[in-house]
């Protein structure tokens, strides 16, 4: 067997070189960098004055020695012909270029162990971050709602020559009714202390990967509001960023062991939405790199943008109805879909028996519209069950409710619920013949239901229309089931 070919081994890099930004330049020389500010006044940050650059400077060798202390050395300044200080340098210690984080992704190494290593270093990090009242209020969400409408001002400009006009309209309109309805979201958020004193610009450029661990440089230093954020807004720049550069499975796998080590139960809509105001964020920086005049910034911009885009349209926050008669299939769909959607289930018959004091395994059996199944009761139920999602879904959390829904009341207590919250209401009315329900009521095994094939029979005689429900026919397997209900959500 022939030997696979030897790679080829990179040049050495060059003693001196020059690297460019929006803000600065970066001056290699040798064993050392030379980071210089440029005297830019872009609105959210001016280092227009001297006095401000050479502050920038310190508080940047400060904040960065929190995650890289031996990278950063110091500052130095740079004198004129007279002898006097006429600007400064951010002194550090040259990083190997090969072993940048968006150099080693391209090429295609094995970095499972190195985003482990990261995620860990991330989680140790917001562990220990300052915390403060002023801190967390910087995580609030009509704070995160501010910096968006900010963004959105800035990138304003842009639609049609840049950016694509209509997908920036619904970049706007996903994100305001998300942040509309979440704000119990983003209070739990801050109770439990997840808004942090962080890094604030995470990206795979500006991070290493050594052999004794990661090296995390070039956090946002020129505003402290920025940097005080959520520690999985945090993360979510470096996953949006992998996600840019091709590595989508380690960006989920970045957040996943974020996650794990930081003991953060986020809902995955809130990850969605971090994901997109990262991407959004970097869709502003291409934006004004274009009216600088670089080129390559407009397409830029739009791969950006359609990240945003994907993940707030990921964001979406759902409350599924599935109902039916009993025996159609609707509790196998619900549970399918709530597993398939990570969303939470709420089901009726385990609810109207709690309502009751009952344990759901309690057999209440009894004939129609009696005992627990008086049009009383079975209001009290609903009533419980559209409660619970409201919670639920005012904390991001996709909700699938698993009840008959066969009176109209009680989907209005539902819609409701889901226009207070901002949430997308899906209706799906599961159905098979009757003789196949009757069938599957008469030979199924324990359950929470109490339902017979005659109570079947009375319910489907009471039904009211339910013209707003999408059908999905339950009379073949389970996994076809789920697929038609999904087509449903697609």
């Amino acid at each position: 067997m022939a030997s696979s070919p030897t790679p080829p081994v990179p040049p050495p890099p060059a003693w001196a070189a020059v690297h460019e930004t929006h803000i600065g330049a970066v001056f290699l020389v040798g064993d050392h960098a030379y980071k210089l500010k440029k005297p830019v006044d872009l609105g959210f940050l001016d280092f227009t004055s001297r006095t401000a650059r050479r502050r920038v400077c310190h508080r940047e060798v400060e904040l960065n020695r929190r995650l890289a202390p031996d990278v950063y050395l110091g500052v130095a300044d740079l004198t004129g012909p007279d002898g006097e200080p006429c600007d400064h340098f951010v002194v550090m210690r040259r990083m190997p270029e090969e072993r940048r984080l968006s150099t080693v992704v391209k090429q295609g190494e094995p970095l499972d162990t190195q985003v482990d290593r990261l995620a860990r270093l991330l989680a140790s990090f917001h562990a220990r971050a300052d915390r403060s009242a002023e801190i967390s209020a910087e995580g609030s969400r009509d704070a995160i709602r501010a910096r968006w409408e900010a963004s959105f001002a800035q990138v304003g400009p842009f639609h049609g020559p840049v950016l694509d006009a209509a997908e920036a309209a619904e970049t706007e309109h996903l994100t305001r009714e998300f942040l509309a309805g979440r704000e119990a979201l983003f209070d739990r958020r801050i109770a439990d202390g997840r808004i942090v004193d962080g890094h604030g610009d995470l990206l795979a450029d500006d991070i290493f990967c050594l052999d004794d661990g990661p090296r995390v440089l070039d956090c946002l230093e020129f505003d402290d509001r920025l940097r005080r954020l959520d520690g999985l807004d945090d993360v979510a720049f470096l996953a949006m960023d992998l996600e840019r550069l091709g590595a989508a499975s380690l960006a989920a796998r970045l957040l996943d062991r974020y996650a794990e080590f930081s003991g953060d139960p986020a809902p995955a809509a809130l990850r969605h939405h971090y994901l997109a105001y990262r991407a959004f964020v970097r869709v502003k920086v291409a934006c004004l790199r274009h009216r600088q005049g670089d080129g390559s910034s407009a397409p830029l911009a739009r791969q950006y943008a359609r990240i945003a885009l994907d993940h707030l349209r990921a964001a979406r926050v759902r409350l599924i109805l599935v109902g039916g008669l009993p025996g159609t299939g609707k509790s196998t769909v619900a549970a399918a879909l709530a597993d398939r959607l990570g969303a939470g289930l709420l089901l009726s018959d385990r609810v109207r028996k709690e309502v009751a004091g009952l344990s759901p395994e309690t057999s209440a059996a009894d004939e129609y519209r009696h005992g627990l199944y008086t049009p009383e009761h079975t209001d009290r139920t609903y009533a419980e069950l559209v409660h619970r999602a409201g919670a639920l879904l005012a904390l991001g959390e996709t909700v699938v409710i698993d009840a008959s829904w066969n009176a109209d009341t009680h989907r209005k207590l539902a819609t409701g619920v889901a226009a207070r919250t901002h949430s997308d209401l899906v209706a799906l009315r599961c159905h098979v013949p009757a003789a196949t329900a009757a069938d599957r009521l008469e030979s199924r095994g324990p359950s929470f239901s109490d339902a017979s094939p005659e109570i079947a029979d009375r319910m489907a005689a009471d039904t009211e229309p339910w013209p707003e429900s999408r059908p999905v026919p339950c009379d073949g397997t389970p996994a076809e089931s789920l697929a038609r209900a999904l087509a449903h959500l697609s």
